[in-house]
């Protein structure tokens, strides 16, 4: 199961931001999810620095397998889950 996050929409609001990147985490770890995609957008990169510091989080980083930075578009991560 993959789940998707596109971020433009809320790039300016911090608090939305948050509150949507620990809503994506939640269901995916409530889904199982294999993969998340995260969609910051290509822009200054500020976007996607703070959603990089997010997942670097000693709580939302137990979470997770490890992220991918997509190489063929720079606005975009994947976020890998691993279940036993």
């Amino acid at each position: 199961m993959k789940l998707k996050l596109d971020l433009h929409e809320i790039f300016n609001k911090g608090q939305d931001i948050d509150r949507a990147l620990r809503g994506i985490m939640d269901e995916a770890v409530a889904k199982k999810a294999t993969l998340v995609e995260i969609i910051p957008g290509k822009g200054s990169g500020q976007l996607k620095k703070r959603v990089l510091r997010f997942l670097d989080q000693k709580d939302v980083k137990q979470l997770y397998h490890r992220v991918e930075k997509d190489s063929k578009n720079f606005g975009r991560l994947f976020v890998h889950f691993r279940w036993k």
